[in-house]
């Protein structure tokens, strides 16, 4: 038994990719996005309706609380009144059905006889409506089944949903959103809570998104795949971490949640060893302490009219400045929750006391006033009296939950793997059936439609890519189990004229290297790859610049092709040009020629090199070189 096993982790995958389908969900508007300035902009305020039971989801009350404005920017020519909520949403894109019904007869799930549309209380402003329209396309069957080494893993559900508004930015009193991705036609996949280790959890991922690569309709790049992971240990809590964009990040957010949690059951342990068995306090006005601090941030707050608004915490010295994951301690989980509740942008604690201009003569005082003991510590706020109340009690509840170890809550991932607090778990009363769109009869003649046009499988295209491709094995599994899969196959059907190797290569060998340099090759897209091999294929520049190209183009992502081979001097030469840079090399070597005959041409190619490397393909200059000096030496040294 693995150390994960004892644990008791159990991991499930909901996984979103975006469709490339031409219209929208519920519209038939474009499926593309736009950084123009918008042709309207508009203002919402959204709050949450009961369900048929009466309950109010307790995550769109957090959302309703806060009490922000919502700023809706669109296009005329690619959103519509239906993103803008003004017109009921038109039928199901019967496209995008299509593609999801065609996965779930990959995984072998099963398909109902009807798909209804319903609608999923979210009203964080990311939908205008205040919920998004999701449908159940297929359930787990017995053989829907991802096989892994560490054990099978079952398919739970298999959902078509839109995609959300893009967040723009955020204030203290409004938030601003982009209604070009909203109603993009999302599918989602999700697990059962069967992953066992970090490493599995990544394998999942990665064949649940090979499988939607090998069916080529789907959109790549930077925000259109995104996974939500859902993670438990046996003596923790339930906690889905949503937003991990990056499928190779998986096992590290897994790792670093576990991490987490062990060090709140620490924290948990060392509380009752400590007799701590409430967290109560009262909330004091304690600005006079403070009147004439150094602290700038308390400083300028008070001159401003906030006030500065401190809690103690009995048993808690010492245990704030705990790191539960890298570069994060207790007190930072403290902080997220001041800022969700209470909308602050931060607090202060006394175990990182004195800091921030803040003396060890304040912090006495502060104790003082709060009545804390050795054993104590303090946690204030500078902000206005409402704000700072509100994240003081959340912070209270918290710490309350401190006590029980790890709470159930929903987590938003950062980009290091770590994570931090974003809302409660959802509840279940949420979902309900939406009235504005038809269901869908799903008849056996289209599903057989379906069967019929299904991509091959991975284990014919890793035969094809060895015998028609020429891949090594190796190569040609690596690249089966890519991300980049279906952009491959798309290089090599438009781009002939190069070598399936060299692409195989670049995308994997010389991709992974440039990502461990540091190279931001996020900001290298599909169409720019695509661009570069093509001129590749041209004879426009050479193989053996390939690393440089896709480094200029991931550091300056604004720039032409044709810029960036003429910056890096890259540009290919002809025959008759490298012809002629051979001869004068030989010419300047002639001395070196005439000594050692033949045996000089590693001498001359490698000074040849070191003008075209990145111009002109090795080979051709060593059969260029080879001939050249071949001549030189029987014209004028005599040699037969």
């Amino acid at each position: 038994m693995n150390r994960y096993e004892e644990l008791g982790l159990k991991v499930g995958l909901e996984l979103h990719q975006q469709l490339n389908t031409k219209s929208k969900l519920f519209c038939s508007c474009p499926t593309m996005l736009k950084d123009d300035e918008p042709d309207v902009v508009f203002i919402r305020y959204l709050r949450p309706t009961r369900s048929e039971l009466g309950a109010v989801d307790e995550a769109a009350l957090l959302e309703y609380e806060k009490g922000k404005a919502y700023v809706y920017q669109a296009y005329s020519d690619i959103t519509c009144l239906v993103e803008m909520d003004e017109e009921p949403p038109h039928a199901l894109n019967e496209e995008a059905l299509d593609i999801a019904l065609q996965i779930a007869l990959m995984l072998k799930a099963q398909v109902p006889d009807v798909v209804q549309v319903m609608r999923k209380v979210v009203i964080d402003g990311s939908n205008t409506t205040g919920f998004q329209r999701t449908a159940v396309v297929a359930v787990g069957g017995p053989e829907s089944v991802i096989q892994d080494p560490e054990g099978p893993v079952h398919i739970q559900t298999i959902c078509l949903e839109e995609d959300a508004a893009r967040k723009i930015s955020e204030s203290e009193d409004k938030v601003v959103f982009k209604l070009d991705r909203l109603g993009i036609p999302l599918i989602e996949v999700s697990t059962a809570p069967e992953i066992k280790t970090p490493e599995q959890a990544q394998r999942v991922a990665l064949k649940i998104g090979q499988l939607f690569r090998i069916l080529g309709k789907v959109k790549r790049g930077i925000g259109t795949i995104r996974q939500d992971i859902n993670i438990s240990l046996a003596k923790g809590g339930k906690v889905e971490i949503k937003g991990v964009q990056d499928l190779e990040l998986i096992s590290k957010v897994v790792e670093l949640e576990v991490q987490r949690q062990l060090k709140l059951l620490e924290i948990r342990d060392e509380l009752k060893r400590r007799g701590v068995v409430d967290v109560k306090s009262d909330i004091v006005d304690v600005s006079d302490v403070f009147k004439n601090t150094k602290s700038k941030i308390i400083s300028q707050g008070l001159q401003r009219g906030h006030k500065v608004m401190a809690i103690k915490l009995e048993g808690f010295a010492g245990l704030l400045g705990v790191e539960i994951q890298p570069g994060r301690r207790f007190g930072t989980e403290l902080k997220d929750y001041a800022v969700v509740w209470g909308g602050v942008k931060g607090l202060f604690h006394t175990d990182e006391m004195p800091a921030y201009g803040i003396t060890e003569a304040e912090v006495s005082e502060l104790k003082k006033r709060l009545g804390c003991g050795p054993n104590d510590a303090s946690v204030f706020v500078v902000d206005n009296e409402e704000r700072a109340v509100k994240a003081l009690q959340a912070v209270l509840r918290r710490c309350r939950d401190a006590l029980r170890g790890v709470p159930d809550e929903t987590r938003a991932a950062n980009p290091d793997g770590t994570t931090r607090y974003m809302r409660p778990r959802p509840g279940a009363s949420r979902m309900y059936p939406e009235t504005d769109v038809r269901p869908i009869v799903i008849t056996k003649e289209r599903l057989e439609r379906l069967a019929r046009s299904l991509p091959e499988m991975p284990e014919e295209k890793l035969k094809r890519f060895v015998e028609e491709y020429g891949l090594s094995k190796d190569l040609a599994l690596l690249m089966i189990n890519s991300y980049r899969l279906d952009l491959f196959e798309r290089i090599v059907s438009e781009v002939p004229e190069v070598s399936p190797m060299i692409v195989a290569t670049t995308l994997e060998y010389t991709w992974k290297s440039l990502k461990r340099e540091g190279v931001p090759l996020e900001q290298v897209d599909e169409t720019r790859l695509l661009e570069m091999f093509k001129a590749l294929g041209k004879g426009l520049m050479a193989k053996e610049a390939i690393p440089d190209v896709l480094k200029a183009m991931a550091e300056n992502p604004n720039a032409s092709l044709q810029e960036i081979l003429e910056k890096l001097g890259l540009r290919a030469l002809s025959l008759d040009e490298v012809r002629a840079l051979v001869d004068r090399i030989i010419e300047e070597n002639a001395d070196v020629l005439k000594e050692r005959g033949d045996r000089a041409f590693k001498v001359v190619m490698g000074r040849v090199m070191s003008v075209l490397r990145g111009k002109v393909d090795g080979k051709l200059v060593s059969e260029v070189v080879r001939e050249r000096v071949e001549h030189f030496v029987r014209a004028r040294v005599g040699v037969k």
